[in-house]
């Protein structure tokens, strides 16, 4: 039997979720769509784990959403064939077409593709863009948008935020910004971080990196917005990175006004040498030798 290896494109809304990976009890984006690849597929499960396993790109927290997540799974080429059972449509259309009839519709499948060689959802991925959006004004709270917006009281000054920004583009460590996680490293190649208001009056926060540890997004949007008050000056944020350490003083963000937009992939022919980058852990060597080169 050939295996093929297939990628999944889905979004959802994070609301109602315990987030992205499973958890026993809990009503979570990985527990629901193997559930629902395991009915599509006719596979059957064999004790507690799911027959169809999922990885995805980038693990998401409790009620974070999600427009461009990315996934993959391996699966027989027969049983993948055989499911689509008397439909004209092509194996992975027909799958869509019968995932997005048994999931939830907080959870949707885009497309299904076949993997190219070497492809890995997780490792592969150069990039995860998020964006964290805010309101700010009470003339344009959209009680429609509740769910995936952030409404604040105070003004936010974007211009001492975007400042404050800038001393956090690189590659850092942002232990400061991270729930620790014994055995992982916090050292994160950040590429952009800035702040726009949008002409509805919708703040958005973009940010981008190779790869974030856990709430690493929430807790730069949270020292920013303390900035953004006025509570702190804008040396704060890189005071903050320097010190390594991660303290109360650094709120973290709602989850609601989080969503992650996009997962950025190589060229097929180097998705290979990605997934080897992604697997080298960096160390403080790599820090170092960064600061030369900045030098």
């Amino acid at each position: 039997m050939s295996h093929v290896r297939i990628r999944i494109d889905l979004a959802y809304d994070g609301t109602a979720f315990h987030g992205w990976a499973t958890q026993p009890g809990l009503r979570t984006v990985q527990g629901e769509l193997q559930e629902a690849l395991g009915t599509a597929l006719r596979v059957k499960r064999t004790g507690e784990r799911a027959q169809v396993w999922v990885t995805v790109a980038g693990r998401t927290d409790s009620g974070v959403h999600a427009r461009g997540q990315v996934a993959h799974f391996d699966i027989d080429a027969e049983i993948l064939e055989s499911s689509r059972g008397r439909s004209e449509q092509t194996p992975l259309e027909a799958l869509v077409r019968r995932l997005n009839g048994i999931l939830p519709a907080d959870l949707r499948v885009r497309r299904a593709t076949e993997a190219p060689e070497g492809f890995n959802a997780r490792f592969s991925a150069l990039s995860r863009r998020y964006v964290y959006r805010i309101v700010d004004d009470p003339a344009f709270v959209d009680p429609l948008q509740r769910l995936a917006v952030l409404y604040r009281t105070r003004p936010l000054d974007l211009s001492a935020m975007n400042v404050a920004s800038a001393d956090l583009v690189g590659l850092n460590d942002f232990a400061s910004f991270c729930k620790p996680r014994e055995g992982a490293t916090t050292i994160r190649n950040l590429r952009q971080l800035t702040w726009d208001r949008r002409d509805d009056g919708i703040i958005e926060a973009t940010v981008v990196a190779d790869a974030f540890c856990h709430s690493m997004v929430r807790s730069l949007v949270g020292c920013l917005m303390v900035i953004g008050e006025g509570r702190k000056d804008v040396a704060w944020a890189k005071v903050s990175l320097a010190a390594r350490t991660r303290t109360s003083s650094i709120p973290i963000a709602p989850a609601n006004g989080l969503t992650l937009e996009e997962v950025a992939y190589p060229p097929d022919d180097m998705l290979a040498a990605q997934h080897e980058r992604t697997m080298n852990r960096r160390t403080e060597s790599d820090l170092e030798a960064n600061d030369r080169d900045r030098d």
